[in-house]
């Protein structure tokens, strides 16, 4: 199979990424879900794009979008004043899982984190969403914490 190749996201690959993040039954269920690119969408991306803290990632197999992941870096006054990259929306096609695409999607990230001095990388994953618990215990991470969250 062939590898993939993982690069920052472009406006084009939009579309492609917007379906990656509905390909699913716990997000087609959240309040907001879109199932195509809107004005908000459109201008998160921006937002993403313009904030050097913030990058949106693909990975690309034969030209197609295949692979999606937010990668937010935030400063922090706590261990020692490291900075910690947090992982969002990590999405995998469907066609494309348990073959390795997310593995190498992660590592190119921890090697990402490392580049831009972070000394952590973390996550949170929806309690409901069992294969990919396992799948981030075996790249390394450790359920460590309670996460939560509260509507504004």
């Amino acid at each position: 199979m062939p590898t993939p190749t993982f690069r920052l996201a472009t406006e084009s690959d939009l579309p492609a990424i917007i379906a990656l993040l509905g390909d699913d039954e716990i997000a087609r269920a959240r309040e907001g879900f879109q199932a195509e690119v809107t004005p908000q969408t459109l201008e998160a991306f921006k937002e993403i794009e313009a904030d050097k803290n913030n990058e949106l990632w693909v990975g690309e197999l034969e030209g197609k979008v295949i692979a999606t992941l937010q990668l937010t870096m935030i400063p922090g006054l706590s261990r020692g004043g490291a900075k910690r990259a947090v992982l969002e929306a990590m999405r995998v096609h469907a066609d494309h899982r348990s073959q390795g695409v997310g593995e190498q999607l992660m590592n190119a990230m921890v090697e990402r984190a490392k580049t831009l001095g972070c000394g952590l990388l973390q996550l949170t994953t929806d309690t409901r969403r069992l294969a990919a618990h396992r799948f981030y215990v075996r790249m390394g991470f450790e359920p460590s914490h309670v996460g939560m969250k509260r509507k504004v």
